[in-house]
């Protein structure tokens, strides 16, 4: 397999693995939070997460930025890149507000909310993961 297909393909899986664990794990647990220590804990959150996913999210759209131009444009290729358009969009209109409001102090419903339309992008980026490895194996 050529170097940008075996990462786009490892960087897509460690991001559909972060994805779970975010929405398993990291988010429900926003809701056992202390309301009077969730500000500093979503703060270190935000901060942390950004640190891990940002060097991905960069070598994600790169290199599928670099295999659309090596010519690899099957249907299924360019379904998953539009998945990653779900993606940030979803995170824009959705997880970017919502952790924003987050900031100001501990609030369940939001919180709750912040769980439920993150499904949109663990879903996308899950089926991106099987459309990647179908286009790239």
């Amino acid at each position: 397999m050529p170097l940008f297909s075996s990462i786009h393909l490892a960087v897509t899986w460690m991001l559909v693995g972060l994805i779970w664990v975010v929405q398993l794990l990291v988010y429900p647990q926003f809701l056992r939070v202390a309301a009077k220590e969730f500000t500093d804990y979503h703060f270190a959150h935000c901060l942390r997460i950004g640190l891990i996913i940002a060097p991905m999210l960069f070598v994600e759209i790169s290199s599928a930025a670099w295999l659309v131009y090596e010519g690899r444009q099957t249907l299924v290729f360019l379904i998953s890149i539009g998945l990653i358009v779900v993606v940030w969009l979803c995170t824009a209109a959705f997880q970017a507000p919502i952790h924003l409001r987050l900031m100001r102090g501990y609030d369940a419903p939001l919180i709750r909310k912040l769980i439920l339309t993150n499904w949109i992008r663990t879903l996308a980026w899950t089926a991106r993961g099987f459309l990647v490895t179908l286009a790239l194996s």
